[in-house]
C-alpha cells in the first residue's frame, strides 16, 4: 500500500466538500470545515490529500511549534542555530477521549524526574499550528475539551497557566471535524465555529460507485502509476490555490454583495454576524480561485449553502432540512 496520502484530485465527486476543503486552503481565517454524514466517503482521506498537495511550509529547525522565524519561537533555546527547513503542512488527529494535557501541552514529566527541570511538553495545538487539526467524531468529544478548542479558536492562541510553568504559543489552524449526525449532535457554540458545513452520503450511482472502487483499488496495489497519473492534476490545483492567495487581497467588494450577504442572513434568521462574515470571505475566496476580479452573485449564491446551513435557527413548522431551506431563501432572496 502507498504511504503517499491519497491525491486529492482523484477524489470521485463530493464537489462540495472539496470546495470547501480547498476555500480555507486560499483563507484560513474563513474558520474551517465540517463535514457530517455517512463513514467511508472519503472525509478524512481529503484533509490528508489537501494537505500534502499544498506547498511545505518554512520552519525553524528545532522549534516544536512551526515557528516560521527564531522571534517567533516561544523557546528559542531549542533553536538549532537560524536554521530554516521545510516540512510538509502538518495534519494532526486530535482523538476521542483525549486528555487536556495532550492538548494544551504540560510539564515534560520525564525531564522533571531525571534531570530536575521544569520544562514545558508541547501538545496536539502545538504540532497544529500553520496546518490542519483533524476531529472525527467531532459531535463525541468532551465538553472540557470542546471549551479548550473555543478558546483557541477564538485567540489564535494557546495559553498554560499549570505546575509552575507559564506558556504562551501562536496556535493557529484550520479546524476540520467530520461525523455522524445519528451519532449525537454538535455543541452550538462549536459548531458556530466552523466556518463552512459540507454534508456527503455515499453514492447511489452505479458507474460512480465503480470508479471509486478502481481508482481506490488502484491505489492501494499500484500505487507508483496511480500516483504518477494525478500529480499533474494535483500540481494544477495547488498552482490555482498559490494564485488565489496571491489575488485574494485584491477582490473588490461591491456594497451589493454585501447587502446581499445581510439580506439571506435576516432571511435565514441566523444568530448574529458571523455568518455574513464567513459567507463574505467564502464567496471572496471563491471568487479569487476562478480568477475573478470582484465578488458577484454568483460566487455568494454557490458557496451560501455551506455557509449557512449550519447556522439556522430550529423551525418546528418547517420540515424540510437545512440545505432545503438554504437553497429556497438563496431563490426567494437573489432574484
Amino acid at each position: 500500500m502507498s504511504a503517499q496520502p491519497y491525491p486529492f484530485s482523484a477524489i470521485v465527486g463530493q464537489t462540495e466538500m472539496k470546495q470547501a476543503m480547498v476555500l480555507t486552503a486560499i483563507d484560513p481565517s474563513i474558520g474551517g470545515v465540517l463535514v457530517f454524514g455517512d463513514r467511508g466517503t472519503g472525509k478524512s482521506t481529503a484533509v490528508r490529500a489537501l494537505a500534502a498537495l499544498l506547498p511545505k511550509i518554512n520552519v525553524v529547525s528545532g522549534c516544536p511549534y512551526n515557528s516560521e522565524t527564531v522571534a517567533d519561537c516561544p523557546v528559542p533555546e531549542t533553536v538549532k542555530g537560524n536554521r530554516t527547513i521545510q516540512v510538509p503542512t502538518p495534519v494532526i488527529d486530535l482523538p476521542l477521549g483525549v486528555t487536556e494535557d495532550r492538548v494544551v501541552g504540560a510539564l515534560d514529566i520525564e525531564k522533571a524526574l531525571t534531570q530536575g527541570k521544569k520544562d514545558f511538553e508541547p501538545g496536539l495545538l502545538a504540532r497544529a499550528h500553520r496546518g490542519y487539526l483533524y476531529i472525527d467524531e467531532v459531535n463525541l468529544l468532551e465538553d472540557h475539551i470542546v471549551d479548550l478548542l473555543l478558546d483557541v479558536a477564538v485567540s489564535g492562541e494557546n495559553v498554560v497557566e499549570r505546575d509552575g510553568l507559564s506558556i504562551r504559543h501562536a496556535a493557529r489552524f484550520v479546524l476540520v471535524g467530520s461525523g455522524n449526525p445519528e451519532e449525537g449532535e454538535l455543541r452550538p457554540q462549536l459548531l458556530d465555529r466552523f466556518g463552512l458545513s459540507v454534508e456527503v452520503a455515499s453514492p447511489t450511482d452505479i458507474a460512480h460507485r465503480v470508479e471509486v472502487i478502481k481508482r481506490r483499488d488502484a491505489y492501494e496495489t499500484n500505487p507508483k502509476p496511480f500516483m504518477k497519473r494525478w500529480r499533474a492534476e494535483d500540481t494544477k490545483l495547488r498552482n490555482r490555490i498559490l494564485a488565489a492567495r496571491d489575488l485574494l487581497g485584491g477582490v473588490a467588494t461591491p456594497d451589493s454583495a454585501l447587502e446581499e450577504c445581510a439580506k439571506l442572513c435576516v432571511a435565514l434568521g441566523s444568530d448574529g454576524l458571523r455568518g455574513e462574515l464567513t459567507l463574505l470571505k467564502a464567496a471572496r475566496a471563491l471568487a479569487a480561485f476562478q480568477g475573478d476580479a470582484e465578488i458577484t452573485r454568483s460566487h455568494i449564491r454557490d458557496i451560501a449553502p455551506s455557509s449557512l446551513r449550519h447556522r439556522l435557527r430550529r423551525d418546528p413548522l418547517d420540515e424540510a432540512g437545512s440545505t432545503a431551506r438554504v437553497h429556497r431563501v438563496i431563490n426567494e432572496v437573489l432574484v
